[in-house]
């Protein structure tokens, strides 16, 4: 990821640009002397590839991204083919980085979560769904209570009286 930010100098100027605080693509734009639809495309591929997060009036770099980029010597991503790309930007060996701000990003990435920790028509305790959340956290990239909550809102399990169960 942090390999491809610098094989282009826009897209590179535009990281150190939201890393210094630029908040919007308009801001981005100024900053690293580019043109609008560069700075459009390049914030979105920064974002894609997991390197800044939010949306435009609200970018941040994505710190443990670039800490997992930094520590690993190389992408934080496996290139496999096939595999769904935001599941490549916020999972890393298994486990999440962070939760995608975008609702339709987080539910694939909620979807994915649930479909490999929870067999349908299986009925859980809440002791059991959160020992089954737990691992995809030790990133520090969410809590497994906030998982938990999205994967009720986002209706991937239902709850009544302390009982979990996949649809």
């Amino acid at each position: 990821m942090l390999a491809g930010a610098e094989a282009d100098d826009g897209r590179l100027r535009m990281l150190v640009a939201v890393g210094l605080g630029a908040p919007s693509g308009s801001e981005v734009q100024a900053r690293a002397d580019v043109a609008a639809r560069v700075a459009l495309t390049g914030v979105r591929r920064l974002t894609d590839a997991g390197l800044v997060t939010g949306a435009d009036g609200a970018l941040a770099a994505d710190e443990a991204s670039l800490r997992a980029t930094a520590r690993d010597g190389g992408p934080a991503v496996d290139a496999e083919p096939g595999v769904d790309p935001v599941l490549r930007t916020f999972l890393r060996a298994g486990v999440l980085v962070s939760l995608p701000a975008q609702r339709g990003r987080r539910r694939v990435l909620l979807a994915h979560i649930a479909e490999q920790s929870f067999e349908p028509g299986i009925r859980y305790p809440e002791r059991a769904v959160d020992d089954a959340l737990k691992p995809w956290c030790a990133a520090g990239g969410s809590d497994h209570a906030t998982l938990r909550r999205y994967l009720i809102d986002e209706q991937l399990l239902t709850r009544e009286h302390g009982i979990y169960q996949r649809l």
